[in-house]
């Protein structure tokens, strides 16, 4: 099979534990990410949950603070803020 060259840029941090680690399971950064590149063509995914990060917005928080503002605010017992754009 013939080889390929793939450069990568990465955090120089990230790149020395990531080092470290696959030194430590007894391989390199190299056969890592054959690992990885085959599991990837073998399953047609990214074999691990990649998300975004959650809104704050709608973070549990948030929704509850939401909740309690709005009864107050049909209830007339709380205050209205205006907000100025």
């Amino acid at each position: 099979m013939a080889q390929a060259t793939i450069n990568l840029r990465i955090d120089a941090d990230l790149k020395h534990d990531m080092e470290n680690i696959c030194k430590a399971m007894g391989m390199n950064l190299t056969t890592a990410f054959t690992i990885f590149a085959k599991k990837v063509t073998h399953e047609r995914r990214i074999p691990f949950e990649i998300t975004a990060p959650a809104d704050p917005f709608y973070s549990p928080e948030n929704i509850d603070r939401l909740k309690k503002s709005i009864a107050q605010l049909e209830s007339e017992q709380g205050p209205i803020h205006e907000v100025n754009l």
